[in-house]
């Protein structure tokens, strides 16, 4: 059995064609379309985006206008008051700016867990495919094999009519025709379950599906490239370290309590009343002026959140420390766990080889007599878990990929082509 053989038996666990079989790009297009749990992650991060610019509000021209309507009996009957004030930062003392920084940074960390929630859920969707078309191949190689069995139990009673087969003979044929039946019955609950996982994070149900997934361009070519792009890309650890920057900037931000500050201001306003139905205006007022404002003794306030703000930054910087770790370690679980599925895989397709031509020999031996059915039973057993191995094998790859271009931060929609 030559190695093209081998693929080519690898390849069809499915007797169905595959002649417009979902792919697994366009469940990854259909999820990222419709995903509510990815479109809520994308509001969160356009809300979050609003604190720089609500930041630098605090360094910008504020106009107000207000005004007080009322009634007294001292004569001057009916009243109001109307006017504009405006203020405009001069200086800040670096509060604005400060907390500018940690808004922004705030918002790239947002960005880069946006970024692994999208990945999350791509993951998802690649373990909720792999998942269903094991279940698919499974049911079917449990279908063909009742098929087969069907056909080998009429032909062990046709031998028994011709006294070339005993009862015991159809007997183990007929249990392990009831053996398939009772794995196709749980291979169809487990394919139901399947289903349901795959329509709730795809959002639509799933027909056939293709068994052929190319292998993603994106994958590191080594575990050394692997742990290099974990700790250059991989997401949870560029969040932290943003975080980390914001938590630098409050430190300023807390700093700056203890500067002055500066702001224009000015100011309009005038009054009427009503008196004898006449409308009378009081006289005008206008102001302008500069405000300074200059923090003398805080009780001890301002230093308190100094030393918060520090420690929260040495806390923040512990923690990107430890992400950089837990993205190698996720980095290097995922790689050993690809390679370990490779390798079955590749152990799976010739076994499945070998369990073929198995079968076919033992069958024609047993037609002259040379197999007893204990081996013809052996034979088809061997290869339906043949099929089954390489079928859970390329499952396990897909599942391994994904979670290696999930660690490395290169798990996104066009991953998969």
């Amino acid at each position: 059995m030559t190695k093209g053989r081998a693929l080519l038996i690898a390849g069809a666990l499915l007797a169905s064609a595959h002649a417009g079989a979902e792919t697994l790009p366009q469940a990854i297009a259909t999820a990222v379309a419709t995903n509510p749990d990815l479109a809520a992650a994308r509001a969160r991060q356009q809300a979050l985006a609003e604190l720089p610019e609500q930041a630098r509000a605090a360094g910008r021209l504020v106009v107000e206008t207000g005004g007080t309507a009322g009634y007294d009996r001292l004569g001057y009957g009916r009243s109001g008051v109307g006017g504009v004030t405006a203020a405009l930062p001069i200086w800040t003392g670096g509060r604005v700016a400060s907390a500018t920084r940690a808004a922004t940074r705030d918002v790239a960390a947002g960005e880069e867990r946006l970024r692994d929630a999208e990945a999350a859920m791509l993951q998802r969707v690649v373990a909720a495919y792999a998942d269903l078309l094991f279940n698919q191949q499974a049911a079917e190689v449990a279908r063909v094999g009742i098929e087969r069995l069907d056909r080998q139990v009429t032909e062990a009673r046709s031998r028994y009519d011709l006294g070339q087969a005993t009862r015991t003979d159809v007997a183990q044929l007929q249990a392990q025709r009831a053996s398939v039946a009772a794995n196709l019955a749980d291979a169809e609950g487990a394919l139901a379950a399947a289903q349901a996982e795959y329509r709730a994070v795809v959002g639509q149900d799933a027909g056939s599906l293709a068994p052929d997934v190319p292998p993603s361009a994106l994958l590191p070519r080594s575990l050394a490239d692997a742990r290099q792009a974990a700790e250059q890309a991989n997401p949870l650890l560029l969040a932290q370290r943003r975080t980390a920057d914001a938590s630098a900037a409050r430190i300023d931000q807390a700093r700056a309590e203890r500067a002055p500050t500066i702001d224009l201001a000015g100011g309009y306003g005038r009054g009427v009343r009503i008196a004898g139905g006449d409308w009378r205006g009081f006289d005008s007022a206008a102001s302008v002026g500069a405000n300074l404002r200059l923090p003398l003794l805080t009780g001890g306030l301002v230093a308190s959140r100094v030393r918060q703000a520090e420690a929260n930054w040495h806390a923040e910087r512990f923690q990107a420390d430890a992400a950089a770790r837990e993205a190698v370690r996720d980095a290097d679980s995922a790689w050993a766990a690809l390679m370990a599925a490779q390798g079955r895989l590749r152990a799976g397709i010739e076994a499945l080889a070998a369990a073929d031509l198995a079968l076919k020999g033992v069958r024609t031996e047993y037609g002259f007599g040379l197999r007893s059915t204990i081996d013809i039973l052996v034979a088809d057993q061997s290869f339906r878990a043949a099929q089954l191995d390489v079928a859970r094998a390329r499952s396990d790859v897909l599942t391994s990929q994904a979670a290696l271009l999930r660690a490395t931060g290169r798990m996104r929609p066009d991953a998969f082509g």
